[in-house]
């Protein structure tokens, strides 16, 4: 596995209404997307800084997941995704390595995305994405 750069930064938040001026009257960032991940019971806003975006997460179901986290560690950096050019091969090799995978394969994210999650327990309590 070779990541080709930070794809986003994820930030779980209680309600994007409430971040997102922060991001763009603070920052002076622009949210370019707002979009709803059902499967993973979540609504998401992108801003790019150079390469890479900020991903918000706002959950949108109490037993979500970005509801878990934000319960038991409260609003704060939630992953750091990679993009790499296949994230099945990715998530091969990174099982090979002896990591703990979340996912066994990709699947859906936004913005189009295939994803998939090593567990933190693997990653020296950093909950990481790869994507493609």
């Amino acid at each position: 596995m070779k990541p080709t750069h930070i794809e986003h930064i994820g930030i779980a938040v209680k309600s994007l209404d409430d971040a997102i001026p922060y991001y763009e009257k603070v920052l002076g960032l622009e949210c370019y997307a707002v979009e709803e991940v059902k499967d993973q019971k979540v609504k998401t806003a992108f801003f790019k800084v150079g390469e890479t975006k900020i991903e918000l997460l706002e959950s949108t179901d109490a037993e979500g997941p970005i509801g878990k986290f934000i319960d038991k560690k409260g609003e704060g950096i939630h992953h750091i995704a990679f993009a790499v050019p296949d994230v099945d091969k990715a998530l091969k090799d990174a099982e090979d390595n002896g990591i703990r995978l979340i996912d066994k394969e990709g699947r859906a994210g936004a913005e189009g995305l295939n994803i998939g999650f090593l567990h933190p327990k693997s990653t020296f309590g950093v909950l990481t994405e790869l994507c493609s």
